[in-house]
């Protein structure tokens, strides 16, 4: 994709965050995606094949951008804790500071069409697999006991997801990122993590 395609498809996918975010999926008419990103309503269906497909690339391609953030910031770290502390602050940081994403990740992606189920497993399951690379580098390091490596990540990804929910959903939220120290520490608590073990 040439540089000019490449800055459209992201101006209209940045469009279509701001429009589903407010108006919902169901409601958003592909002709005001197509007002927002300054694009002739046509021009949308030069990068996508229906509304589906802009919620689904989205989401493929904001989720893509999300964990590789993740997996940069995870080189860098020498501990289970900060690993753990990686993946709570990056998650809350990045959902707060882009709100209208996490509008639609967390309100407008939980749809009945199974093709757009199917179509958003691929990030998802890198989320997953990233997590659970994580406490498995825990055990490996003694630093976590012998767990169900799935039911653990079942309980790190459920809880930031239903945060961010939570968030989303209130009236009056308090900063997102105010969560993180207590999140940690529930994790820690459930992973029974060893913070002093010398490898």
């Amino acid at each position: 994709m040439s540089l000019q395609r490449e800055g459209k498809f992201d101006r209209i996918l940045d469009a279509a965050i701001e429009a589903i975010a407010e108006s919902g999926f169901h409601q958003c008419q592909v002709s005001k995606i197509a007002r927002l990103a300054g694009v002739a309503d046509g021009t949308i269906y030069l990068y996508f094949k229906s509304k589906e497909d802009i919620l689904i690339r989205l989401f493929q391609s904001r989720m893509g951008e999300f964990i590789a953030s993740i997996r940069s910031e995870l080189a860098q770290c020498q501990t289970t804790e900060a690993r753990l502390r990686t993946i709570v602050r990056t998650h809350f940081s990045y959902m707060e500071h882009n709100r209208s994403l996490a509008i639609v990740t967390q309100l407008e992606l939980r749809q009945p069409n199974l093709s757009v189920r199917l179509a958003i497993n691929g990030p998802l399951l890198d989320y997953f697999r990233l997590i659970e690379e994580v406490i498995q580098q825990g055990i490996d390091h003694e630093e976590v006991p012998k767990i169900d490596v799935w039911v653990a990540r079942q309980m790190i990804f459920g809880s930031l997801d239903e945060a961010t929910t939570d968030w989303v959903l209130a009236r009056n939220p308090r900063a997102l990122e105010s969560g993180v120290e207590p999140m940690l520490a529930l994790f820690e608590g459930a992973l029974r993590l060893r913070k002093d073990h010398k490898r």
